[in-house]
This record gives structure tokens, C-alpha cells and sequence, in this order.
């Protein structure tokens, strides 16, 4: 089978899924529809009724179609896609392919409506709320957790450090000074954290978050990152149902996890596999657990990586979706 990924770049995660398509012996086409440079597309985001976003998205559109045609492939799948115009959709519902939308953000954060959503095949979200309001309007809608990409080699860097590698919100940062409040080293990595000249510039986040930090790593090195320190934090905040990618890569490269959501227990089971935080106190101690207990903390690294590379690989998720192209 002959399958054309429609993704945008994404921290290069495009990669990423096209490995796991391939790992599946699957003929894989890769086509990021949003690469058309990175100013166009940052002003098209971020004026999304201007001029200059419709002729980016109409660009991107044109050449996702060019590359439809050029591929001819027998499946499409459509990593989020809400940047590109009905064109596209037109495009995509005529040609003989089978289809699927594997959306990784919630519905109320992009602009798709039951039409667009009803020419594909198979609507796959990781938003368990989600996906039920769609089945509920008649949608053929699955869920399709996020994962961790197996494929890519990485080296642990060791570290007494607590990590955190994401996107800059003020919870986060909350949380990254309760531990150094509370005597805890800790380190964030990301664009937003960075005081590199160009980051503060391009992020306009003119103030320092007021913890150790780095510029973007790509993602064999922030697996290291987490596979090397005393702990890594995942934090998702309010207004995200599904579980963001790092829930499967920290135990995924053996990191020791602390994580904000209780829910996470669908798929780990906290305490053995990954450790859940409901409070600053809580989040302190269990720091200070994994420095003076490490047996224990290997235990939960060693079993949160068996069960991530049994359940919860990105391969796992490209089985799903190719079984719905049977």
C-alpha cells in the first residue's frame, strides 16, 4: 500500500509517523504542508483573517493538492491539517484514495466543521471528549492516543537535575519554581524559556522565566534529556482532555515521570509505571523520594518503559490506522 502523509512540521514529528508507516511495510510519501517559510506562516497563525493568511493557506493548499496528484497514493493520512482549504478536502474526497484525519489538539482550538470532518474516511482524535462529540453528530470517529516514537536512537544524559522540555506557560513555570523554592535544581528547554537573542526576539518573551534554561532540542537529544535526569515533569495544565506526546516518550526512554493527570491511569498504572502529582507538596516529595530511594525509582523507570514498548509505540498507533484502511 502506497500511503501519503499530509503533516505539518511539528518538531519534526512528520518523521516520526513516517517511520512507523514504514515500519508496517507500508510505501510512504511524506508531503508538510506547512513549510512554506517560517514568517508567512507565523503571520498566517497569528492573523488568521488577513490577507496575507488566506494567499499562506492558499499556497499550502495548492501544494498539498500537487502533491496528492503527484503520489497517487492508495491512503492519506492527515495529520491535523486544519491550516489547509476546502480545496484540499475537495481534492482529497475525489481521488480514489482512502482517508483519515488524526487530529492531536482539541476540537475548540481549530476551525473544522461536520462537512469538512465527514469526507474523511476515519476521524482519529487523542481527545476522548472529543471524539464522543463527534461520534454523537454522526461522525466516524475513533480515539488515537498520541505515542512515543521508538525508532529513534537516543543517549541518556545523566543529570541531578528535574527537566522540563515544552512550551513556556506561566503554570509551568509555577510549578519549575516550587521545586527550585523548595531546594530542587531544575533546567527547561524550549524557545519560549531561552534567553538566546533570537529566541526572546521571535517568542517576544522579553522577560527570564527565572530558572536554568535552554534553546530547542531536537527529540533524540530531549529524550537524553529525560532518560538522564532525576525526573522529568509533564504538565498539561487546564484545557486539554488527550495526553500530550510526552506522557508515552518520558516512560518510553525510561524516565521517571511526574505527571499532572490522574487519567493517565488508562494507560500507565500510577505508582509502578508513572508517578501523578495533585498538589505542590506532593510534587516536592516525590522529587526528594526518587533521590533518596533510587531502587525505587529504577522500578518505576524500568516497568514504564516495558509497557510503553508493548502498548504505547507510534508503530502501535499506525497499526490502528492502517486497520482502518482494510
Amino acid at each position: 500500500m502506497k500511503v501519503l502523509l499530509v503533516s505539518p512540521v511539528f518538531h519534526g514529528y512528520w518523521s516520526a509517523f513516517a517511520s512507523a508507516l514504514e515500519a508496517l511495510d507500508l510505501d510512504v510519501a511524506v508531503h508538510c504542508y506547512d513549510t512554506a517559510g517560517r514568517v508567512g506562516n507565523a503571520l498566517a497563525h497569528r492573523y488568521e483573517s488577513s490577507g496575507v493568511a488566506d494567499r499562506v493557506r492558499g499556497t499550502a493548499t495548492a501544494a498539498t493538492i500537487a502533491a496528492l496528484a503527484d503520489a497517487d497514493p492508495d491512503a492519506v493520512l492527515v495529520v491535523k491539517g486544519d491550516f489547509l482549504g476546502a480545496d484540499w478536502w475537495d481534492a482529497l474526497a475525489a481521488s480514489r484514495a482512502r482517508s483519515a484525519l488524526w487530529l492531536y489538539d482539541e476540537l475548540s482550538r481549530m476551525t473544522y466543521d461536520d462537512a469538512t470532518l465527514g469526507s474523511v474516511g476515519r476521524v482519529f482524535s487523542y481527545s476522548p471528549d472529543d471524539t464522543r462529540t463527534l461520534r454523537a453528530r454522526g461522525l466516524d470517529a475513533d480515539v488515537l492516543p498520541d505515542g512515543f516514537d521508538s525508532l529513534t536512537a537516543f543517549t541518556p544524559r545523566p543529570s541531578e537535575r528535574v527537566s522540563f522540555v515544552g512550551s513556556r506557560y506561566p503554570a509551568r513555570a509555577r510549578l519549575l519554581h516550587v521545586l527550585a523554592d523548595a531546594g530542587e535544581p531544575v533546567e527547561a528547554y524550549g524557545r519560549e524559556w531561552s534567553r538566546n537573542p533570537w529566541d526572546v526576539l521571535r517568542t517576544r518573551q522579553w522577560r527570564s522565566a527565572g530558572v536554568p534554561a535552554h534553546r530547542d532540542i531536537d527529540r533524540s537529544t530531549y529524550y537524553g534529556v529525560m532518560a538522564g535526569s532525576v525526573a522529568t515533569l509533564n504538565i498539561h495544565g487546564d484545557g486539554h482532555d488527550g495526553l500530550s506526546m510526552r506522557t508515552y516518550e518520558a516512560p518510553g526512554v525510561g524516565a521517571l515521570q511526574l505527571v499532572d493527570r490522574p487519567d493517565v491511569a488508562q494507560h500507565y498504572d500510577v505508582g509502578t509505571e508513572t508517578l501523578v502529582f495533585r498538589s505542590d507538596d506532593e510534587l516536592v516529595e516525590l522529587v526528594r523520594r526518587a533521590r533518596r530511594d533510587p531502587v525505587w525509582a529504577s522500578g518505576i523507570r524500568e516497568a514504564g518503559r516495558r509497557r510503553t514498548l508493548a502498548e504505547h509505540t507510534l508503530v502501535h498507533r499506525m497499526r490502528k490506522v492502517r486497520a482502518a484502511w482494510a
